[in-house]
């Protein structure tokens, strides 16, 4: 990569490992299949197609990748769930929705290098047997969907996609069809609900998993745009080769999207587990801005629990323990899940001591009460309750008993419905209450009681 140039002010910077972003913000690139093939482009699709199919699925098995867009779970674990005799056809889903807050790796994939994704894809589909593929891509990316609809349309012209695939007997198609703005159509069977045209009611698992009762109730693999294009560069290098990237269970690279109170905000590629929490935020993104400290950080996307910086954290390593400060935790699923938070989506959100956290607390609520989808009681009116007792802290209107009545109903919706969307928004409840409840609590008086007896009564069922 030394001898690749990029634009002015988009430099790597020297602790990255570019790999998937290798051509994001380079100079002389554009998104067109001419510029991807002079760089090697489609070369590994050939070399895939030469392969069996099963040596594929164990090459990213033996890689160690693990899906990008959140969950972290083992991408070629999930590719071996189809079930054996599958008589029904099989689908390949690339979750493009992005729409986790703090996240906003997958649209650069898109917008600059769409034919990495593309080429991924189809190696993932002739792996998984499936011969229909669709992009399932977040209403909010109108350019995007634009550039795919022309990078697949290029990739058909040369015969990467569309009938006896570079003359291999190997038939593949790939369609975008654009999500309709809902935030819940990121959980893959919500999102296949919504991709055949239904209200995006999560279902439930099980039985519905998707990789044996998917996409019409077929086989259907969902990956996110991040984890595809992992797969080309594993077929490039090798699954020996890919899995010295990073460190043991968490391999390859991953991109960092890092926002709020840093000098330097942006998306960095790593590998993943050889960069701490304090490399990142002080020596990467350059610190925290001038005359401030860090007070809190969100590692892995909104749903992830919330950090403090000041705090130090006791984990289990082997028969031993190990106590990390918040600097020194590498950036890597299991540390960071040992830690009381997760990974995601590598959404990191940086908060210095400028920010008031019941401000934090009720931004975060207001977007999880406007994006529920309805289907469970727990979420749909807990979310609601959420926003309006944080309402009431941030306006100066809260009691003491809210911060526990607050706490009581996040509880309540945690573990009770269909999805991981109540978890999704009752863990940054739960974690920002348990860390900063002094803070909340200062914020407000006993003098406060001017709830409705209706509403009074209402909040007491909820918390119960």
């Amino acid at each position: 990569m030394s001898d690749i140039q990029y634009l002015p002010g988009k430099e790597p910077h020297p602790c990255e490992h570019r790999m998937i972003f290798k051509n994001i913000d380079r100079a002389g690139w554009d998104p067109t299949i001419d510029c991807y093939l002079n760089d090697g482009g489609y070369d590994q699709l050939q070399k895939a197609l030469t392969m069996e199919p099963q040596a594929i699925t164990n090459e990213v098995k033996a890689s160690g990748l693990r899906g990008r867009g959140g969950a972290g779970f083992p991408t070629g674990v999930k590719w071996g769930f189809i079930p054996p005799h599958n008589t029904k056809p099989v689908y390949l889903i690339c979750n493009c929705d992005e729409s986790e807050p703090g996240t906003f790796k997958d649209r650069y994939i898109v917008h600059q290098d769409p034919h990495q994704l593309i080429e991924g894809m189809i190696i993932s589909c002739f792996a998984v047997g499936a011969h229909t593929a669709y992009i399932y891509m977040r209403e909010e990316f109108p350019e995007a969907a634009i550039i795919m609809e022309k990078a697949i349309e290029e990739a058909r012209a040369k015969n990467f996609l569309g009938k006896d695939v570079l003359g291999s007997g190997f038939d593949v198609e790939i369609y975008v069809h654009r999500g309709a703005g809902a935030y819940i159509c990121g959980e893959e069977t919500g999102l296949i609900e919504s991709l055949e045209g239904k209200r995006p009611y999560p279902r439930i698992k099980p039985p519905y998993f998707p990789a044996a009762l998917g996409l019409y109730m077929a086989p259907t693999i969902v990956n996110n745009v991040e984890s595809l294009c992992h797969v080309k560069h594993i077929i490039e290098m090798g699954s020996e080769a890919y899995a010295q990237l990073g460190v043991a269970r968490n391999t390859g690279t991953r991109i960092l999207c890092v926002s709020g109170d840093v000098k330097n905000p942006g998306y960095y590629e790593v590998e993943v587990g050889k960069i701490t929490m304090g490399e990142l935020l002080n020596d990467v993104c350059g610190g925290p801005k001038e005359g401030r400290t860090f007070k809190a950080c969100i590692p892995g996307g909104s749903s992830a629990k919330i950090l403090r910086c000041d705090e130090s954290y006791t984990i289990a390593q082997g028969d031993s323990e190990q106590t990390l400060t918040f600097f020194d935790i590498p950036m890597d699923f299991d540390t960071i899940a040992a830690c009381g938070s997760m990974a995601g989506s590598g959404g990191v959100i940086v908060m210095d001591d400028s920010r008031k956290i019941s401000w934090v607390l009720n931004n975060l609520n207001s977007f999880y009460a406007h994006e529920s989808c309805g289907q469970c009681t727990p979420c749909r009116e807990g979310s609601m309750w959420m926003k309006k007792i944080s309402d009431r802290i941030v306006d100066g209107h809260a009691t003491p008993d809210d911060i526990q009545t607050l706490e009581d109903v996040a509880y309540q919706i945690d573990g009770r419905t269909v999805c991981a969307f109540g978890e999704a928004s009752s863990w940054p409840v739960e974690a920002i209450i348990s860390k900063f409840r002094d803070e909340l609590t200062a914020e407000t008086s006993e003098d406060n009681d001017d709830l409705s007896e209706e509403a009074k009564q209402q909040l007491q069922f909820i918390s119960e």
